[in-house]
């Protein structure tokens, strides 16, 4: 390996250490909510803002963010995003009352809003298409290694230190992550500066995002047709509408969203299939470690490790898929993998109160071979058909997809887990009996994915050559 494709992959190891420490803390503050609940006596409505505080940020600024990566450089916004990542976890820790740690994670989410197409846009702009599946796997290994040591680690943590040490553990990683971006990510990377600022599309796209996102997350407690909640969701989808009006029409400046990179094929199906196989996902990351507390009885830590059949799955699952790029077609990776979450659901939406954690870890890593194979395969489709000018608006497209199949899937399962369990007690078995309600949910949003991947992804072998031809065509 020559001395320029070693440092390619420095700088790519930098950004995963990047998307390292945005998923420690997306699932770290589970474990510690109710040491801060009774440190902070913060209300149930409090204690629900230290959540949504990150998401509403991180729903508003990733599209934004991801354009001003290509216009501004994305190594200078990479650092600056660390910076605010790591002041935001120091603030934290020391928190002193709740109004303080909701401003402090609604920092965080705007590091993390920053950090997260950033990283991703790194695999068009460092790797020609041929070495860009190994690149999604690299950092999709990093997301996914992320997710169960939050819980785990801070599960560990908690045993004997207070709950500000799970925002601490940030600052060794983003201190390390500051250092090898600053040495290793290329300095290059502005694009089109001569080109006009789309100002009002980033207050649209913000405005918009904030309104469905907050409307989603406030619908499982005041319903769906609460009055705040339809205003919310009526007037983020009103303002958003009017945003793609704007897009579309927009002239002499960089655009927040794309319609040239929205109309490649591939891109707009990967996205919309990833979206989709995610929303089914973060059901089952929902429920699952309230039933390994509820039900089987699980402490902190013992909850974070039986997630590991799960994220097994998809270390195996990434691991095959990237060695089988360009021998199987996306659409059929991607069909499979979903179609294999869909049966993994099925199963464990047929769990009985009785069942223990056997059970569980069988149709968990089920699920997790499924949306490792289904979640590599509609991102590099999108990937690979990204132009270098273009990477960070259309990385940040692809994740804020995601993110948004996210928190809908999170609070329409948790909606459903929620009814059914508040109206037939406060049991282990009415739990289960809501679990698997949503888990049926999950099983049918995960067929759906498997029709779209099936049906809108190609269905033809693509290799190098083929993702080098859909590069100039795009830009």
């Amino acid at each position: 390996m020559d001395r320029s494709s070693s440092a390619r992959w420095w700088a790519l190891g930098a950004t995963a250490l990047s998307l390292l420490v945005v998923g420690l803390d997306m699932t770290v503050l589970n474990v510690a909510l109710p040491d801060i609940a009774a440190d902070l006596r913060a209300s149930t409505s409090q204690l629900q803002w230290f959540a949504d505080a990150y998401l509403l940020v991180l729903a508003a600024v990733m599209l934004p963010a991801g354009m001003l990566g290509d216009r501004l450089g994305r190594k200078g916004l990479t650092l600056g995003a660390l910076a605010v990542f790591g002041v935001g976890s120091l603030w934290c820790a020391y928190a002193g009352s709740p109004g303080s740690l909701i401003a402090a994670r609604a920092l965080l989410g705007l590091g993390a809003a920053a950090l997260i197409p950033l990283a991703m846009s790194a695999v068009v702009v460092l790797f020609e298409p041929e070495e860009r599946p190994k690149a999604v796997l690299v950092l999709s290994l990093s997301t996914v290694v992320g997710l169960p040591l939050g819980p785990i680690v801070g599960g560990a943590l908690l045993q004997s230190f207070w709950w500000g040490s799970v925002f601490v553990i940030n600052v060794p990683v983003i201190a390390a992550a500051l250092v090898a971006v600053a040495t290793f990510l290329p300095a290059g990377g502005v694009e089109q500066a001569s080109r006009g600022f789309d100002g009002p599309g980033v207050v649209l796209a913000a405005t918009g995002l904030v309104g469905v996102t907050y409307g989603v997350i406030e619908a499982p407690d005041r319903g769906w047709t609460d009055p705040l909640t339809l205003l919310s969701l009526l007037g983020g989808l009103v303002v958003l509408t009017a945003f793609l009006v704007w897009e579309r029409r927009l002239t002499g400046a960089v655009p927040v969203f794309d319609f040239g990179v929205w109309a490649h094929p591939e891109f707009r199906w990967g996205s919309i299939t990833a979206a989709v196989a995610s929303m089914s996902l973060f059901g089952v990351m929902f429920t699952m470690p309230q039933y390994f507390r509820l039900v089987l009885g699980a402490d902190a830590l013992g909850t974070g490790l039986r997630t590991l059949p799960m994220v097994l799955g998809m270390l195996v699952a990434m691991q095959v898929s990237n060695r089988l790029t360009g021998r199987v077609p996306s659409g059929v990776a991607a069909a499979t993998g979903s179609a294999l979450v869909a049966a993994g659901m099925v199963v464990g939406a047929t769990t009985d109160v009785g069942d223990g954690f056997a059970r569980a870890a069988l149709w968990t890593a089920v699920v997790g071979l499924g949306f490792g194979t289904a979640l590599f395969a509609a991102q590099t489709a999108a990937l690979m058909s990204l132009p270098r000018a273009r990477a960070g608006a259309g990385s940040a497209m692809v994740q804020t997809l995601r993110q948004v199949g996210s928190v809908l899937g999170i609070a329409v399962l948790g909606a459903a887990l929620n009814a059914h369990y508040s109206g037939a007690g406060d049991s282990a078995g009415h739990f289960v009996a809501g679990m698997d309600l949503a888990l049926w949910i999950s099983a049918a949003t995960a067929v759906v994915a498997t029709a779209i991947a099936a049906v809108r992804l190609p269905r033809h072998r693509q290799g190098a050559e083929s993702g080098r031809d859909d590069l100039a065509r795009a830009a």
